[in-house]
């Protein structure tokens, strides 16, 4: 067994079975390559790892959930160029993910880091050499959405969309078990959608139904003040260590998030090593419909994740809101579904009053 498949714990590895029942052997190269393993030290939680405000139950990687997008496109289309695309989508992840396009005020699409996925691997001289083995040339491979089945835009089905549905609601949230897994993946097959394009979806109405009353648990979770508090705490300290002189841009596409941390925890500012303290030990985010005086309070609208998949119907494939009441209104609720205004942490931290300088994009 390889180096990467032997670190994974006994569950991820049956999840991964579940993808594909026959890893790939020729895909593992790729994975140990320094940039692949460069983002294993990267949370898919968005900094929530690092919080008591948060309970997660074990450690689940970039690199793991890239693995996994890769696996479901192996699974469905056995196109190498496909299933690379996949597994490099995120290879230019920077620590904390989603976070640091909260720092680039990016809340709502959180695309903001991608386009330094073509110069990693252009750079990388080992992928660069697996790819000329292979006879695949770099722009086959540095966009995941040239291919539909591996990405597309919401509410559709993609691998992508379809592994961190699965990987947040088995280790984040816990609303699914591997067999609910199971069922929901065995049942998936590709359709053409509405616009004639390959889109994942399912065989038969009644497990959509299932998937979509499972999965409208989750989305919720993505939207609420918790995950967003937090996520903007970790983009407002790493723009004051930024500021500070602590940590430089490299840093973030260099360094793991634990090293990171220990950075901010070491550091010689103590007003911000005492803010990030008490972020690792608050249990609770707070809501208000009003600002909160000399709190850490924020006011944030982030990006609404959902799918609305398609179902197969005779000689047609229709969305399941179209067909399923039952799951339209589980969709729709999960669409009206609204937080308090603000949120806030029960201590102080206003960086911005220390200092003149104003980071207006990091990349």
């Amino acid at each position: 067994m390889s180096r990467y498949l032997n670190s994974l714990n006994e569950e991820v590895r049956e999840y991964f079975s579940i993808l594909e029942e026959d890893f790939p052997e020729w895909l593992l190269e790729y994975i140990e390559t320094p940039e692949m393993q460069r983002i294993s030290k990267i949370a898919l939680g968005c900094g929530t790892d690092y919080t008591d405000v948060f309970n997660v139950r074990y450690w689940y990687s970039n690199l793991d959930h890239s693995v996994g997008v890769a696996l479901i496109i192996w699974h469905f289309t056995r196109d190498k160029k496909q299933t690379l695309a996949g597994l490099f989508h995120d290879i230019a992840t920077p620590v904390f993910k989603h976070v640091i396009d909260f720092l680039n005020g990016d809340h709502e699409r959180q695309e903001s880091t991608e386009e330094k996925t073509s110069e990693i691997i252009k750079n990388s001289k080992e992928i660069m050499a697996l790819l000329k083995r292979d006879n695949i040339r770099l722009e086959e491979v540095n966009d995941y959405k040239l291919y539909p089945i591996a990405d597309n835009e919401t509410p559709q089905l993609s691998a992508d969309r379809f592994e961190y549905n699965f990987s947040s609601g088995m280790i984040f949230h816990r609303v699914w078990e591997l067999e609910d897994i199971r069922e929901c993946y065995n049942n998936v097959i590709i359709l053409k959608n509405e616009d004639g394009i390959s889109e994942l979806g399912f065989k038969d109405q009644a497990i959509a139904e299932k998937y979509i009353s499972t999965v409208s648990k989750l989305w919720p979770a993505w939207i609420t003040n918790p995950d967003k508090a937090v996520m903007q705490f970790l983009a407002d300290m790493i723009k004051a260590m930024y500021e500070g002189g602590h940590i430089t841009l490299q840093d973030l596409y260099t360094l793991s998030e634990e090293e990171v941390i220990n950075k901010i925890r070491y550091c010689e500012d103590k007003y911000l090593k005492e803010a990030f303290n008490k972020f690792q030990k608050a249990k609770i985010v707070y809501d208000s419909e009003k600002p909160v005086k000399d709190k850490y309070c924020v006011s944030i609208n982030a990006k609404r994740r959902y799918i609305v998949p398609l179902v197969h119907q005779e000689k047609t494939a229709v969305r399941i809101n179209k067909i399923s009441e039952k799951a339209k209104t589980d969709i729709d609720t999960y669409l009206n579904f609204k937080t308090a205004k603000w949120a806030y942490f029960d201590f102080d931290f206003s960086p911005n009053t220390r200092s003149n300088i104003f980071v207006k994009k990091i990349k």
